[in-house]
């Protein structure tokens, strides 16, 4: 019980700093391009990671030369989009936008663990599920009234769901290898890929960001700043933690956390109000958490021990 509580607590702090990527990138966008808003921090962090990965690497007895296709395919499908397209998208269109097609993540990352994992979702996730859904409504009620669906963002909302589809295939296939790999070792080998795939995209495009860091604003150093050290290193360090002991469909629940972390987080840093009907909803999605949590736990253990007996 001790992991599994340590495994949520690390799904509550990455979804937390999940919640600050739109704001990062509105942060950045005036004076960095898409892709190096992705590749600078893509590659800060893989650099900080070289000496953890040297002593992991010195341990594993399990890495294959094949699994290196494998993430260079995460990086391709998985980590592409949900970063570049995620990126390109939000700058297309609004935050709201972003943030409501981004509430679609958990369905599409529950259905993908179903097909590629063969998960199922028993009726005490559906449960978790509906109540969970319900919250979201409650929390996002105003900003559905604010979001933009128009013609001249039609392409940046497409954008950003491609990147959700992306986000949600990266963390169910990344299961798949979860036990052969350090968490460190695991995101160090993806950005390697996406290293490769975006210098060139950066030179071809985007070089005079390299040259111009100097005239780099604070907001634009806070943004880059908080997606490197946060969105790309530290939330998914936790995030294959939770994953090495969760099952996918769990995991990819609790994305819903993000629309609960949006409301503190609004009302601290952007000075919004907090509605009661958006308390509220935050409060039904933290108990969907803790029902696949704390509920659905006792509910195998009981299960385990009269299977045993």
């Amino acid at each position: 019980m001790k992991d599994r509580y340590v495994s949520w607590l690390a799904l509550f702090s990455c979804n937390l700093m999940w919640s600050l990527q739109f704001t990062c990138i509105k942060l950045t966008q005036d004076q960095v391009g898409s892709f190096s808003t992705v590749f600078i921090p893509i590659l800060a962090a893989t650099i900080f990671m070289i000496p953890f990965v040297i002593r992991d690497a010195r341990k594993n007895t399990r890495r294959k030369l094949s699994h290196l296709k494998f993430f260079a395919a995460l990086a391709v499908a998985g980590q592409f989009p949900a970063q570049v397209l995620m990126t390109i998208g939000t700058q297309h269109s609004t935050a709201t936008n972003a943030g409501i097609i981004s509430l679609t993540l958990p369905i599409v990352s529950a259905l993908m663990a179903v097909a590629f994992l063969k998960e199922k979702m028993n009726p005490l996730r559906w449960f978790s599920f509906a109540i969970a859904i319900a919250g979201v409504l409650m929390i996002s009620l105003k900003d559905f009234w604010n979001t933009d669906f128009r013609t001249v963002h039609l392409l940046g909302n497409l954008l950003i769901f491609c990147g959700v589809i992306g986000s949600g295939l990266y963390n169910v296939l990344c299961k798949k290898i979860a036990d052969s790999y350090s968490e460190i070792e695991m995101l160090f080998y993806t950005y390697i890929f996406m290293v490769i795939i975006l210098f060139p995209l950066v030179w071809m495009y985007e070089r005079n960001v390299i040259t111009s860091t100097g005239s780099f604003t604070r907001n634009t150093w806070i943004g880059l700043i908080l997606l490197t050290v946060f969105h790309n290193f530290l939330s998914m360090i936790l995030f294959f933690t939770a994953l090495k002991k969760l099952e996918a469909i769990q995991v990819a629940l609790s994305n819903f956390l993000v629309a609960f972390f949006a409301i503190p987080i609004a009302a601290i840093w952007l000075g919004e109000s907090m509605t009661a009907v958006a308390i509220i909803g935050g409060a039904l999605v933290l108990i969907s958490t803790l029902v696949i949590t704390v509920v659905e736990y006792r509910r195998q253990v009981t299960t385990n021990s009269v299977g045993a007996s």
